[in-house]
């Protein structure tokens, strides 16, 4: 089934990722509407139209399925059930499987163990004295994450000694998974492509830079060696085709040597792969709109080396100042979210050079500019 231009494709979910997913679609021809509980979100200051309700109102993904084609959803903490019932009435070719595969990270590791691609040791946690005995089995450090809900550093206290058991147990009795830390030398991502038809693209590895253990920039090229590069590409795809997968995901890696381990799936656009409106020939929002509308993908080489410089709250007010100085290498996006808080992502700036080197510099001087004193960009933690 193809969806043409001049039909309707309904989007769950109006944050950033949304947006993007929407001018991607209105560049191609197609009507939008949103469905999303905040009025004036980020989306539907682009979209057609405009739904404000809760993702899981049946009324309200009622009339949603009315009006569109085709339905596809931004972010993965929409309940899996209220995308099932949803997928019943209109055409939904994610459904709800990627959700369901992913909103559990116990279920989730499990999903790649029996794959045979390689995660960091873990164990399931609910009680105080389940997690102790998990302690004792991983060892210090570990981590201990909330299975559900959590993201960007948050539901998750680290462990590196006994001291920290009174902080981690306040997690609990939640559903946890208990990790012990990879010791990596840099975190790479992967963003995987599949249609309705099978037709499958991978784009190329982003290595990323973390800070307050959510993402500070993406370098394109990554440093993977050749071997390590076609492993990520493997994982992805075996992933996606083993579950019949339809749609974006991205896939999130720690690289210690040759060695290659799955951290978090994704199923949707990511932030890792913004690189890719400037940097590569589709990005990956336009390859996700055709992947569910049946369209061919695209080829997804890179024109250049890419450094995606995130911004966030504390940073908005000082980019508005620096804009002017800014390179013509320099790509500026702002998300219009109404309120700049500390630690709440409001924009990204893409850097395109003729090589990484140039494109490293040019992020790293606008990185300082923003008030940063490390070295290098966004110092990446371990």
């Amino acid at each position: 089934m193809m969806i043409q231009a001049y039909q309707t494709i309904g989007i769950i979910g109006g944050g950033q990722l949304g947006q993007m997913l929407t001018i991607a679609a209105k560049s191609m021809g197609f009507y939008v509407i949103i469905l999303d509980p905040t009025p004036n979100c980020c989306a539907s200051q682009v979209a057609d139209g405009h739904i404000v309700a809760a993702y899981a109102d049946e009324e309200a993904l009622g009339r949603l399925a009315q009006q569109s084609d085709v339905i596809t959803y931004e972010f993965e903490n929409i309940p899996a059930q209220a995308i099932e019932q949803l997928s019943k009435q209109a055409y939904l070719p994610q459904g709800a499987k990627p959700l369901a595969l992913t909103q559990h990270r116990l279920q989730e590791k499990q999903a790649l163990q029996t794959l045979g691609i390689p995660v960091a040791p873990f164990i399931g946690v609910q009680t105080q004295e389940q997690l102790l005995e998990a302690v004792a089995q991983l060892g210090y450090p570990a981590i201990l994450k909330t299975c559900r809900g959590g993201y960007d550093g948050k539901g998750q206290v680290v462990l590196r000694s006994e001291a920290d058991i009174v902080e981690a147990a306040k997690l609990l009795p939640n559903d946890c998974v208990l990790e012990a830390f990879v010791y990596f030398d840099y975190e790479a991502s992967i963003i995987v492509t599949r249609s309705v038809h099978g037709e499958m693209t991978t784009f190329p590895i982003a290595q990323n830079i973390h800070r307050n253990q959510t993402l500070a920039c993406s370098i394109v090229p990554s440093q993977c060696s050749k071997e390590v590069e076609q492993t990520i590409q493997a994982f992805a795809q075996t992933f996606m085709q083993t579950h019949n997968l339809v749609g974006t995901m991205a896939i999130e890696c720690f690289v210690s040597g040759e060695n290659v381990y799955v951290n978090e799936l994704a199923p949707r656009p990511h932030n890792s792969g913004h690189y890719t409106i400037e940097g590569c020939c589709v990005s990956q929002f336009e390859q996700h709109i055709r992947a569910i509308c049946g369209w061919p993908l695209a080829a997804t080489t890179l024109r250049q080396p890419t450094v995606m410089l995130n911004l966030y709250g504390e940073d908005i007010g000082r980019v508005h100042q620096l804009i002017p100085t800014l390179p013509n290498n320099a790509y500026v996006h702002c998300y219009q979210k109404g309120e700049a808080k500390q630690g709440r992502k409001m924009g990204h700036i893409t850097f395109i050079e003729t090589t990484q080197m140039n494109a490293q510099k040019s992020a790293e001087i606008v990185y300082n500019k923003l008030g940063y004193s490390d070295s290098s960009i966004g110092g990446n933690e371990k």
